[in-house]
């Protein structure tokens, strides 16, 4: 760090340039960078700052959890269960085990990072990369259009410990953290442009983290400037056959994410115009586009909107799950000689164009199949994690089927999207009868929302196999009131999440 450089740091630790630990971190309205020598910084004011960047930063800075309406709060708490669903399932996945062993070179120092599930420390960026990857590994997470906002929850929880934060700091680390990927999501429309999802995802991992560490706005707006030209990940992640990186790449968005955060902290300073100036996002990329007003500008909470999984595959699938199971209590399997599925856009060109997804090879490929899934339920009646072991999705024996299955875009259900999700089913029989299917808005869509049951059962049925009735019963309790823990419960309950010897 420069010479001249003196900050309120996390939790009293000494920090290179100072004489001595500042004490324990304050709330962040109290912090203060002081920074000398900087012809760009005035006591801790950027300068010259695009609008977007303080508009993000001023949120992340100043909301509170006092400030958050109840029923946000129980949407963020559904999800941060369901998160841990999707992550103790994946606890043993391959790419949490190769995360693993380079997490074990990477010793905890100054901001310790907390791998859940495994009662591993390492440090903070390898922690949020380990989390991610088990919580993205099994498809089982939410979604919003444009991508997939838990990914961000693997950071926060990686440090939170560290971070001495309560149940209602995390909270409102998450909502912040929800409020920014679906905005950025809405306004950039990146996916739509071959990029991946990783960018938002990576700015809101900031936001959250620099919450969470109470940092100050202008800290937080140095580290959304490093992730905003450094985070703009290619789309080619989801295309083909696809790869272990599937479940990972926005891992590496949170990692680097949490690494922005911190090195902000430090006192690094970044770019003053990434959205909106020369060769920034703007210029390069989008465009310019206006944010959706954030809930501390009068705008509304978007969080609630995001949507939940009840089937472990891509979200444009849940719907033929459902259209699966409808049309095999309508006939036999063996006796269908044809389908033929109208889709909106979006699932086509995800998981029903390419050849691939007629003879995957891989897992990811195979959760990413919608003839694979849709034929997979018609012939077992379910589609769970054993659907893509690799004796399940290779298994020549379903190829037949799979090739029956004929996928297009249809205009009708292609208008209704995304307010409404639908497919249209036509299947003919070996004795000529035909069968039509109009099914919309799979469970977990904003119009037909998981509920807290739901998302009990959800965590409970995922969980069992793993650490058992009871250790799942204490997670359940402990995790359903976040919002009542303090820091010392909530290490206490990051402790639940682990397996017992």
């Amino acid at each position: 760090m420069a010479a001249g450089i003196r900050y309120q740091g996390l939790q009293g630790l000494p920090h290179r340039g100072a004489k001595r630990p500042l004490g324990k971190l304050r709330r962040r309205d109290d912090q203060e960078l002081l920074v000398a020598g900087n012809k760009n910084r005035r006591r801790g004011f950027k300068v010259i700052m695009d609008a977007l960047t303080r508009q993000l930063a001023d949120f992340a800075g100043r909301l509170s959890y006092e400030q958050i309406p109840p029923a946000v709060v129980a949407a963020a708490r559904r999800f941060l269960v369901d998160t841990l669903a999707c992550a103790i399932t994946a606890r043993d996945c391959e790419s949490v085990w190769i995360g693993l062993r380079l997490a074990e070179g990477a010793a905890p120092t100054r901001y310790p990072g907390r791998i859940i599930c495994h009662d591993q420390r390492s440090s903070a960026e390898s922690a949020a990369f380990v989390n991610t990857a088990m919580i993205r590994n099994l498809d089982f997470k939410n979604q919003y259009p444009g991508g997939h906002p838990i990914d961000f929850v693997g950071a926060v929880l990686a440090i939170a410990e560290a971070a001495n934060a309560d149940g209602r700091c995390l909270i409102s680390a998450l909502v912040i953290a929800y409020e920014i990927c679906v905005r950025l999501s809405d306004a950039t429309g990146l996916r739509y442009k071959g990029w991946d999802q990783g960018f938002a995802v990576g700015i809101a991992t900031v936001a959250g983290v620099g919450h969470l560490l109470r940092l100050s706005s202008e800290q937080i707006a140095e580290a959304i400037a490093i992730i905003t030209v450094a985070n703009i990940p290619m789309r080619n992640t989801r295309a083909g056959e696809l790869s272990l990186w599937k479940g990972a790449a926005t891992a590496f968005a949170t990692r680097n994410g949490i690494f922005a955060a911190l090195l902000a902290a430090e006192g690094m300073t970044g770019p003053d115009r990434a959205f909106e100036g020369k060769h920034g996002l703007w210029d390069l990329i989008t465009g310019p586009f206006k944010l959706e007003p954030l809930p501390t500008a009068g705008g509304p909470y978007r969080s609630p909107d995001v949507q939940l999984k009840a089937w472990p595959v891509e979200y444009n699938a849940q719907l033929p799950v459902w259209a699966a199971l409808e049309l095999r209590s309508k006939t036999d399997w063996r006796d269908l000689a044809e389908i033929d599925i109208g889709t909106y856009t979006f699932a086509y060109t995800e998981i029903g164009s390419e050849p691939e997804k007629w003879d995957p090879k891989t897992r990811e490929t195979a959760d990413h199949s919608m003839p694979y899934i849709f034929a997979k339920v018609l012939v077992d009646g379910t589609v769970d994690v054993a659907a893509f072991e690799e004796s399940a999705y290779r298994d020549a024996s379903i190829r037949p089927l799979m090739n029956k299955i004929r996928i297009h875009v249809d205009d009708e259900v292609n208008g209704m999207y995304p307010g409404v999700v639908s497919m249209k089913v036509r299947a003919r029989t070996n004795d000529g009868r035909v069968i039509e299917l109009f099914p919309r808005n799979p469970l977990g869509h904003t119009n037909n929302p998981m509920k807290d049951q739901d998302v009990r059962t959800k965590l409970t049925e995922n969980s069992e196999p793993v650490l058992g009735a009871e250790q799942t019963a204490a997670i359940l309790d402990e995790w359903w009131k976040i919002a009542e823990l303090s820091a010392a419960g909530l290490a206490g309950a990051l402790d639940l999440l682990d397996r017992k010897a």
